[in-house]
């Protein structure tokens, strides 16, 4: 019997689109296994399986049948995408041109053995990282090395600088699927890219000031300010930016310090020390992954306070989005010192939202290995969910319509836990 997958919307959609998956044609209550694949821009393999069984009409439906087992297991419409792990361990699926789709072939089989049985039906599904209209925009200006992703029409647009973290080099497929929901987003290198610098032994807060001047400048750009968005070492970056720099609206950070880590921060002759710590204090999981939440030093304490990032100075509100599962930042502490500081100096509560490991388990829209490279360590780590999170936030639409509101509306500050 053969049997047609389908997937709505059909053919192309954005990375960050859910999409419906069914295969019709099957016998009633017929187990079946299904199977999706697909291959990185170096040819690397991932993939994904999971058992399920036909209704009584021979339908299956993602949207109303629970995984019986495989690579995940229960209701989860996107398990597929979300469940895609490596043929080869310590690799890491990302995508790293943002101009050409990934293709994702999903294949059913028949029965539940953990031998392929006979193949059924085939599709494949393009998922994209450029929305329609969405203008790419290689950025050289001064020291500026960046790429600007502007939305469809004519403008002008509300700006917000992306920032990535520890592995350096230029991360484009945030701000190309930002810009898709009507902002305009410069992706920021600041190390590892071209003539800049290798490492982060010194960071100079002027060459994010430049960014800034630059996206003021553009004749695309809203004004008189742009939001900020910032992972790991760029989340502090980004509260740099806000402590220091003027025209800052707002930042959303996902699973960052409070204070300076990594490398000095110079400024206008001012140096904030980096956070010191203890690699001595690390952990090593099952797989040989190394658990660095343990080796950051208290910032509260001496004399590690200096390393502190004055965000009380910032004129904007702040949104922290924190992993209950982070291996590399203790993300919910550093999220309330930061809430405590800015109350004690008499501003407003930044919006937090707390994400357990549930949570993120039933919003993945795509796949990641669970393991991240630190260039500033040398070494393979273990950020877990925290590296989930930062692509898996944005795939969530209330996160879309939550930082719109924080970088260019009024900010009713608030707490929030998102339970399974």
């Amino acid at each position: 019997m053969a049997a047609t997958v389908t997937v709505e919307p059909a053919g192309r959609c954005l990375w960050d689109e859910p999409v419906r998956i069914a295969v019709r044609g099957l016998a009633p209550g017929q187990p079946v296994t299904l199977r999706a694949s697909l291959r990185d821009e170096k040819g690397a393999l991932f993939r994904a399986h999971a058992r399920y069984r036909a209704d009584a009409t021979g339908l299956l439906d993602l949207e109303r049948a629970p995984a019986l087992g495989g690579s995940f297991a229960g209701l989860e419409p996107m398990g597929l995408l979300w469940a895609l792990e490596p043929e080869k361990p310590l690799l890491r699926l990302v995508k790293r041109d943002v101009q050409t789709p990934f293709a994702v072939q999903l294949e059913v089989l028949d029965g539940h053995e953990p031998e392929a049985g006979r193949l059924l039906g085939r599709a494949v599904h393009e998922r994209a990282f450029l929305g329609p209209g969405v203008r790419r925009e290689p950025v050289r200006a001064g020291r500026v090395r960046a790429t600007l992703f502007l939305p469809p029409g004519t403008g002008p647009f509300s700006g917000i600088i992306d920032l990535f973290g520890t592995g350096g080099g230029l991360c484009e497929y945030r701000a190309s699927l930002l810009a898709g929901h009507g902002f305009a987003v410069l992706a920021l290198a600041y190390f590892r890219f071209e003539d800049l610098p290798e490492y982060l032994n010194d960071v100079h807060l002027e060459y994010f000031e430049e960014a800034v001047h630059f996206m003021l400048q553009h004749p695309k750009m809203k004004g008189p300010s742009v939001g900020l968005l910032g992972f790991s070492k760029g989340g502090d970056l980004c509260l740099s930016m806000a402590s220091f720099l003027k025209n800052i609206t707002a930042t959303v950070l996902i699973n960052a310090c409070v204070a300076n880590t990594i490398a000095p921060l110079h400024y206008k002759g001012m140096i904030i020390p980096n956070l010191s710590n203890d690699p001595g204090k690390h952990a090593i999981t099952e797989s040989g992954l190394l658990d660095f939440m343990d080796i950051w030093n208290n910032p509260l304490e001496e004399p590690n306070h200096q390393s502190l990032i004055p965000l009380e100075k910032a004129q904007g509100p702040f949104l922290f989005i924190v992993g209950m599962d982070d291996h590399n930042w203790k993300s919910e502490c550093y999220a309330r010192i930061a809430s405590e500081r800015l109350q004690a100096h008499g501003k407003d509560k930044p919006q937090i939202i707390y994400y357990p490991e549930e949570r993120l388990g039933g919003n993945r829209f795509s796949g990641l290995c669970p393991m991240g490279h630190c260039v500033i360590f040398g070494c393979h780590v273990m950020p877990a969910k925290s590296d989930f999170l930062q692509h898996h936030l944005l795939l969530l639409p209330f996160y879309w319509e939550g930082l719109g509101s924080v970088c260019f509306n009024p900010l009713q500050c608030t707490e929030h836990y998102l339970e399974s």
